[in-house]
């Protein structure tokens, strides 16, 4: 073991050891290491840590941000800015391709802070048949998503916004029926890309010019092996197990904080219109949720449907738990939840200060999708017989009740 490996092992069990909340570093093998020992939720690049401590103590109002899908050619009056500047010094002849598949009506998403026109992200996509993707000739057959460029700017790094591409990336692929979604990354100059596809089942396929070749099996339908309910949804996302071998409960949630988790659900009636840029997406898909119930029974794997009370009423989203735990501390729980929330450290607090007689409970969750057609309380007491009075406590149901409320969700 060299010096540095040794260095890196005490950094790391000082961490595992509760002796400081966070390490923050732009080290590549730092990172690695602390993926393969379960230590990334505490992990940080710089930019990243950044915007974890602006989310966790600016006192203004702050949501995710949303990406929109555009034609390639009306970005090219962009292509000489300093953003497409950094793309251009990782490709040669950047500029060229751009143009001609600009011309062949190529789209992407982008992201644009508020009120700005200058691109921050972006992520030109293409539905490929049959694609040769290796130097060694390997070939995904049928259809497939390439994710051709990639890129997110410094300035705007840890807003989650590689996040939001992947979902848009998995939507898309999803309609398009594509069967695998891939791209090429320099592991050495992409460390923050491949840290974060590998957290949602990319893996390296090969090598194509130089480039890592990382492809995510994307099935039409779920497919049927046996796997831990957490990696099965990392793996197959945005499939999940839903079989009588996870529990299932329903989790109320007011609107004000159900507002702040879901920022891109939209109350019946107020829907944008089908096309619309921000309809596509715009919220992340690991989240965070804190609530002062009692209950204790879920477990990673569990499904979830988030059941927005008092206004609306009804089972509006659907999750798969990855962690749930109780926690007394508001620094301890922030530092968990830090990745995931837009809850600020104030909130936090508040929290559990109201929870003087017991620990605040921590839900760590993947979104898998709102419903479009949200089931109602009426639904939920009849016809469904569901239940038979207020939710007002993480409740559990059966199997049976789960697959009657899919069925009214049009699931």
């Amino acid at each position: 073991m060299s010096a540095n490996d040794a260095c890196d092992n005490r950094i790391l069990w000082a961490l595992k050891q509760n002796a400081t909340h966070a390490l923050v570093t732009e080290d590549q093998g730092l990172h690695k290491k602390a993926r393969a020992h379960g230590l990334s939720n505490q992990v940080y690049y710089i930019q990243a840590a950044d915007d974890w401590l602006k989310r966790l103590h600016e006192p203004a109002s702050i949501t995710l941000p949303n990406i929109e899908e555009v034609e390639l050619h009306t970005l090219t009056p962009q292509l000489h800015s300093n953003f497409f500047t950094s793309i251009r010094s990782d490709y040669a002849g950047f500029n060229a391709w751009f143009r001609r598949i600009a011309m062949e009506g190529r789209r992407a998403w982008v992201y644009r802070e508020p009120g700005q026109g200058e691109i921050h992200a972006i992520c030109i996509f293409a539905v490929q048949t049959d694609e040769k993707i290796s130097d060694d000739g390997q070939i995904l057959p049928g259809p497939a998503l390439k994710l051709c460029t990639f890129k997110v700017g410094e300035a705007v790094r840890g807003r989650k916004i590689g996040e939001l591409f992947l979902r848009a990336a998995f939507r898309y692929a999803t309609q398009h029926q594509c069967e695998h979604i891939f791209l090429h990354a320099n592991s050495r100059q992409q460390d923050h890309l491949t840290s974060l596809i590998e957290d949602f089942g990319f893996w390296e396929r090969g090598q194509y010019k130089g480039d890592a070749v990382f492809v995510k099996d994307h099935p039409v339908r779920p497919p049927a092996v046996r796997l831990d309910a957490r990696e099965y949804v990392r793996r197959y996302y945005p499939h999940y197990i839903g079989g009588v071998d996870v529990e299932k409960f329903i989790v109320p949630i007011l609107p004000e904080f159900h507002s702040i988790l879901f920022p891109d659900w939209l109350v019946a009636g107020q829907a944008l219109p089908v096309g619309h840029p921000l309809r596509h997406v715009s919220n992340a898909i690991k989240l965070a949720y804190l609530s002062n119930a009692g209950s204790k029974k879920p477990r990673p794997g569990d499904v979830v449907l988030f059941y927005r009370s008092h206004d609306q009423k009804a089972i509006t989203t659907l999750g798969v738990i990855e962690c749930y735990e109780s926690m007394g501390q508001a620094d301890q729980i922030a530092r968990l939840v830090s990745r995931r929330t837009v809850y600020s450290d104030a909130q936090i607090a508040e929290m559990t200060r109201q929870n003087r007689r017991g620990a605040t409970k921590v839900m760590l969750f993947r979104l898998i999708e709102h419903f479009d057609n949200p089931v109602t309380y009426k639904q939920l007491q009849r016809p469904l017989r569901v239940v038979s009075g207020p939710i007002q406590s993480i409740t559990h149901i059966t199997d049976e009740s789960f697959s009657r409320i899919l069925a009214a969700a049009d699931r």
